[in-house]
């Protein structure tokens, strides 16, 4: 596939997989609406036009505060084409620490000098403060109001080293930075995704997911990877997986699906939380990949998972441990089925060696392994203290990581000092 950029992709897939798209699920009853990708190509063209028509150039930043997963994809889709860099930014859940979220959401928006924020009407009035003390921040739109600024779309040139979107840190550790994402470094990871670590078939592989759009995996696994490579994809909110986890197996049976991946706590709750009635009659059997990453991954829970659901026709090698991090993209490594190592636990905590013992030692510390680096890329590990990267660790010592590839982020946003 020979393309230069996020855009260029979308063109093409619109017209090599038409009738291939999205599916937007509005309700636990699977109510739902299907865009497909041709008409998500006339869509994203309007709505970049009306991202111009804002005022909306090359290279500036637009907030994104979209709940609802149908909006999201399009304006995010559409700033791409329109050479303008989306920030993804997450909803409020609640009117609980509301003072917190509008705290973080000013440092994001003036951290990145977004020009624009795009959000639905109910979250727009919380916003008017972060507007006040954000002087790059012209204005503060809603979806609807964009859709009013139609006009045609001026195409713009867009080169691979171009930034395609600003991915911010979570920020549990000290204030979100901006994770620099071209398009070359989605184009890079969507490939080791796709065709190397999932060997995805878009004929016959079918996504389904409920990961929160505003976050890399959801983001860049089930919306950008998937429309590069034309595979169709089933969105559901977040919220309804949290209040009836059951939704996402019965989801995956009743739109057929292949492809989904979640963290390690879903796994729990689709064992601890799941009735058997609501369940019955469930068809696992196409269910190809289970990938599971973005926090630690227990053995214990993948393997109750695995025996809860394999009368359903679930099988333990569905499962595909990840290891990633936003400034490689998304994904680093894939491994398959739950390959664990055992190590001696007090030698590991008291001198950072990871000592193989067997399953009988009462010592025994199990580790699920995420398989190794995808092609084109590195990863060792390192003393803190080895700034330079002189002297890599050898096998089985404890260091922090470090990589080299085509995925990896060319920095933090005007972050030069973290950066380095």
């Amino acid at each position: 596939m020979s393309v230069r950029n996020l855009a260029e992709a979308l063109e093409n897939t619109a017209k090599s997989s038409p009738t291939r798209g999205y599916r937007f699920i509005r309700d636990d009853k699977f109510e739902n609406d299907y865009v497909t990708f041709s008409q998500i190509e006339v869509r994203t063209r309007e709505l970049a036009g009306a991202l111009q028509t804002l005022g909306l150039r090359k290279g500036d930043r637009l907030a994104l505060i979209l709940p609802d997963s149908d909006q999201f994809v399009l304006t995010f889709l559409a700033a791409l084409r329109a050479g303008v860099v989306p920030v993804p930014i997450y909803p409020p859940t609640g009117l609980g620490q509301l003072s917190g979220y509008v705290d973080n959401t000013r440092h994001i928006v003036r951290k990145c000098g977004a020009k624009c924020l795009i959000t639905a009407p109910l979250i727009k009035p919380l916003l008017g403060a972060v507007q006040a003390s954000c002087p790059d921040l012209v204005q503060v739109t809603t979806f609807a109001s964009m859709l009013e600024a139609k006009s045609t779309f001026q195409p713009v040139d867009i080169s691979p080293e171009d930034t395609a979107f600003l991915q911010f840190t979570s920020g549990s550790t000290n204030r979100p930075k901006g994770v620099v994402l071209t398009h070359a470094n989605l184009l890079a990871n969507s490939r080791n995704i796709v065709v190397e670590g999932l060997k995805a078939d878009p004929e016959t592989d079918a996504g389904f997911t409920w990961l929160p759009l505003f976050h890399d995996m959801g983001l860049i696994g089930f919306v950008l990877a998937p429309v590069v490579y034309g595979i169709e994809v089933s969105f559901m909110s977040p919220l309804l997986f949290l209040k009836r986890p059951s939704i996402w197996v019965r989801g995956m049976s009743h739109f057929r699906a292949s492809i989904t991946f979640g963290p390690n706590f879903a796994y729990a709750l689709s064992v601890k939380r799941v009735r058997p009635r609501e369940i019955e009659g469930l068809d696992l059997s196409r269910w190809r990949v289970a990938g599971c990453g973005a926090e630690p991954i227990r053995a214990e829970t993948l393997e109750a998972f695995a025996d809860h659901y394999a009368s359903y026709g679930f099988k333990k090698e569905s499962f595909f441990p990840a290891y990633g991090l936003a400034e490689s993209t998304l994904a680093v490594s894939f491994a398959q089925s739950v390959p664990v190592d055992r190590v001696k636990a007090s030698v590991l905590w008291a001198t950072d060696e990871a000592v193989p013992c067997d399953a009988t030692d009462p010592d025994a510390l199990r580790l699920v392994a995420c398989g190794e680096a995808f092609e084109g890329h590195r990863v060792e590990a390192f003393a803190l203290d080895d700034a330079r990267c002189e002297h890599p660790l050898p096998e089985r010592k404890v260091g922090e990581l470090r990589l080299k590839g085509p995925s990896v982020s060319p920095g933090y946003f005007e972050e030069p000092e973290l950066t380095n």
